[in-house]
């Protein structure tokens, strides 16, 4: 039989393998300062898809319930979207900045995802860590969001970890907070459709975009220096590339995914 003693260094030892075993992403940061940029330069480029796109690129999944709000049949979940060779619904962002410009206002005065048709609007987001309005616009629809913490995505080994999961049966707004403490890739399902998926990107920083229907990303007002620039897609991970940014200048980078990674 473990004395005491034993038992209590046993756990902790447990505890400490169980840290090392769930990798956190490198890009999370405590502090970010909001200052004045002066030459800031900017990059801008394409995220795209080379080859053949994958047969489960698009999922099917029968809506059984609550059909007058959320249709009838199937419901197409498309987890590559590609489009003339853009690859859409991936992230651009740049890794561990001290210190930049401001954040700007959000498009609707605050940051927000609508549970509308039964589809979370919009499937992907760029978040300030804060407090987030979770709307429901389906009235009579009972929706149950859930926001994971992707831990490990840049080692290719994710474990989910819950930010916050609630059921929201009446229409109307909920405010609730985003905190990630290891990653700043986040996921959204609804517990109670099947078929409802979203993500959302959460750094410190504002030098981060959603790329535009045709796979383009711009960011701007970058204060000169050395970066590391990512690109993340929710199926196929993260690719980086090393930049400089030059007073005032303007730099080019692309990015290439593959059903291979």
């Amino acid at each position: 039989m473990m004395s005491g003693k034993s038992i209590t260094s046993f756990v902790l030892g447990a505890l400490v393998l169980a840290a090392v075993a769930v990798p956190a992403d490198a890009a999370r940061q405590k502090k970010y300062k909001e200052v004045d940029v002066a030459n800031g330069g900017s990059v801008k480029g394409k995220v795209s898809f080379e080859g053949a796109v994958p047969a489960d690129a698009v999922e099917k999944i029968l809506i059984t319930k609550n059909n007058d709000v959320c249709g009838t049949g199937e419901r197409e979940v498309v987890w590559v979207d590609v489009k003339d060779g853009a690859l859409r619904g991936a992230f651009v962002f740049l890794d561990k900045v001290k210190e930049g410009k401001k954040w700007a206002k959000p498009e609707f005065g605050t940051y927000l995802v609508d549970q509308k048709g039964c589809r979370f609007r919009p499937w992907a987001q760029v978040v300030r860590p804060g407090f987030f309005v979770i709307r429901n616009s389906d009235a009579g629809v009972l929706h149950n969001i859930n926001a994971r913490e992707l831990i490990g995505v840049e080692k290719g080994r994710v474990v989910k970890k819950t930010l916050f999961n609630f059921g929201q049966p009446d229409p109307g707004d909920i405010k609730e907070k985003i905190k990630p403490r290891r990653s700043n890739y986040i996921g959204i399902n609804c517990e109670a459709h099947n078929f409802m998926f979203g993500f959302m990107l959460a750094p410190v920083h504002p030098y981060a975009v959603v790329v535009g229907d045709d796979g383009s990303y711009s960011i701007d007002n970058i204060p000169p220096g050395k970066y590391t620039l990512k690109a993340w897609h929710p199926r196929y991970g993260v690719k980086k590339t090393k930049i400089t940014i030059a007073a005032k200048g303007a730099l080019d980078a692309n990015f290439a995914f593959t059903d291979s990674k």
